[in-house]
């Protein structure tokens, strides 16, 4: 028992390869057959549910290892609690057996669980399986349609066809059929990249992206992203990444005369990570425009653990064992967007670009460039950066929307409307990068800003079909 048990635990830490920095992207359209082959095979429907809960808990063990500095044993008590929601894949897997409904019904149940654990007061959505397939403009054009729920979808339903494929022992007509689905599944993105036209382009912009890397003195910090900033060739708008001024602006004249005049040439979008006059810390972009107005928003989803401790007073002590937050940060009240030059930006920061529906509320209010500031100082050495980079490819090819992030230390990148790569700085880079980025007109829309989380929606309702299905035991089995 408790090496099949082991065997679905590792099974579920495989997907973690198809993520930077492995990278193995092409491996996710057939990583999760091992582990759907052991819970089909399990001598129950209960015993495949705890096989589907062991693989919960090694996937999220996998894709949140690098927040063990900020939740140290905390990591066990999140996989083992969220790693049960996979509970009811496995038991699905061997209910369904090989009925032709699992290509249907795994896939919603997959996406019915990263929609859960999405939810900000669960923690948020790292680690999305859809997300593998960043770095492939033509899948990732799916995400137009329908987010990346309907990636996971697609990606899901492809590993279910081949295990419909091995089907013994007749195998000839569910191979064919497991074929076919395939087939369609691997063209489906290609076919959606060439339908889709490029967004139109109302203007170009030239935007540069600071990076100083790990300093962990705020102001030896503002310095060198002072000093970084002089240095940049000339560009229409400046980003630096989140922290990078660790003193509040309001309360150090000296500063703002000093941001004041790097904005005097093009406005300069800068991150405050202070305390206030009443003592309370928050994270705040700041535009500074060269005629030297602000405008500010508020980072509103704050990272477990890391800016805040859910239920302080039960789980305060981590912080006495861990880097967890040892003050909670205040959170802003919800997305704004910001309007220099004639451009609209939709400014987020960090964690933020991990939530599909910040990039589109930001979309609805009209922004035409999508901006992410990041830091992940603490992370370095881990996969940590290069994923949370790769999330922006995402958000970009979801609201047709060219994004960038400019990150403290690394990884700093750009995207074009439609997640195509156009520049990186990765964790070893010092000084700046400036992109040339085609910015639609604030009208433009993809049919996934338009329609929401419409995919995430249905499958939550196949989800619960399946389920009074199976609690009734209406559902027809094969022969």
């Amino acid at each position: 028992m408790w090496r099949v048990r082991a065997a679905c635990l590792l099974c579920g830490t495989l997907p973690v390869l198809t993520f930077p920095r492995p990278g193995l992207s092409w491996l996710a359209w057939v990583i999760l057959v091992p582990g759907l082959l052991l819970m089909r095979s399990a001598p129950g429907v209960r015993a495949a549910g705890t096989r589907g809960w062991w693989f919960g808990a090694g996937y999220l063990t996998a894709v949140l290892y690098w927040t063990l500095p900020n939740i140290g044993p905390g990591l066990v008590l999140v996989a083992a609690v969220f790693g049960s929601l996979w509970a009811a894949w496995g038991a699905a897997a061997r209910w369904l057996g090989s009925s032709a409904v699992a290509v249907i019904v795994l896939p919603s149940i997959w996406v019915a669980i990263e929609y859960a654990r999405s939810w900000p007061s669960l923690g948020g959505p790292w680690g999305l399986l859809g997300v593998s397939q960043w770095n492939h403009p033509t899948i990732l054009s799916l995400a137009s349609i329908g987010g990346v729920w309907l990636l996971s979808f697609v990606l899901v339903a492809a590993n279910t066809a081949i295990v419909l494929a091995l089907r013994p022992p007749r195998r000839g007509p569910w191979v064919r059929t497991g074929g076919v689905l395939l087939a369609l599944l691997l063209v489906a993105g290609p076919l959606t990249y060439a339908a889709r036209t490029s967004p139109s382009t109302e203007k170009t912009m030239r935007v540069a992206l600071v990076q100083p890397g790990v300093v962990h003195s705020p102001p030896t910090r503002f310095s060198a992203g002072e000093r970084i900033t002089a240095q940049t060739p000339p560009a229409d708008l400046i980003v630096w990444g989140e922290s990078s001024v660790g003193h509040a602006i309001a309360r150090h004249p000296d500063i703002a005369t000093r941001l004041r005049a790097l904005a005097a040439e093009a406005p300069i979008l800068v991150n405050e990570d202070a305390r206030d006059a009443d003592g309370r810390i928050s994270k705040s972009a700041i535009l500074i425009n060269p005629d030297g107005t602000h405008q500010r928003y508020i980072k509103t989803r704050l990272v477990p653990f890391g800016e805040y401790i859910p239920f302080r007073s039960g789980f305060g002590w981590l912080s006495r064992i861990s880097r967890a937050a040892g003050q909670d940060r205040v959170p802003g009240t919800g997305a704004s967007v910001m309007t220099t030059h004639g451009l609209t930006l939709g400014p987020l920061i960090c964690f933020e670009s991990t939530f599909p529906d910040l990039g589109r509320a930001v979309v609805r209010r009209g922004a035409q460039l999508l901006v992410y500031q990041s830091s992940t100082s603490t992370f370095q050495g881990s996969w940590a950066p290069p994923q949370h980079a790769s999330l922006v490819a995402v958000r970009a090819a979801e609201t047709g929307r060219p994004a960038v992030q400019a990150a403290l230390s690394g990884v700093s990148t750009a995207f074009d409307a439609r997640g195509r790569r156009l520049a990186w700085m990765d964790t070893d880079h010092r000084g700046s990068t400036v992109v040339t980025l085609h910015i639609p007109p604030s009208t433009s829309r993809t049919p996934y800003d338009r329609l929401g989380d419409y995919v995430a929606y249905l499958a939550v309702l196949i989800a619960a079909a399946a389920a009074l299905a199976a609690a009734r035991g209406r559902l027809a089995r094969p022969r």
